[in-house]
């Protein structure tokens, strides 16, 4: 799973955002991210082009079996460290923009290992 931490919260967001409504599409995207329209177009051609994500023709995005996996390995490591910040004493709001650091760099022994220690 080698992709950069920009394709990681487009897909993560992507998944978000398919579980609230009932379609996806670029300027949802845009709007939860505070994007402009022109640069999630690109991200979502790229997306596209690296099998992540597809398209329709009436514009709504899906993730791929690939993207899925990828977006759920984000999300889960953004839930479990933003709730653990939170039970740690962190304001949730300073723990949720931690996690969102973190959930990309972490690497998946530490992220395992935390995971074990939590539950």
């Amino acid at each position: 799973m080698n992709i950069n931490e920009s394709a990681e919260n487009y897909l993560e967001t992507i998944l978000i955002l398919s579980k609230s409504h009932p379609v996806v599409r670029s300027v949802d995207v845009a709007t939860e991210l505070d994007f402009k329209k022109s640069s999630v177009s690109v991200a979502m051609k790229k997306l596209r082009e690296s099998n992540h994500i597809q398209v329709s023709p009436e514009g709504y995005i899906t993730l791929t079996p690939s993207g899925r996996e990828i977006a759920e390995c984000i999300y889960e490591r953004h839930q479990l460290i933003s709730s653990w910040l939170i039970r740690l004493g962190v304001d949730p709001k300073v723990a949720v923009a931690d996690a969102c650091r973190m959930e990309h760099v972490i690497s998946a022994e530490s992220f395992e290992a935390i995971k074990r220690h939590i539950e």
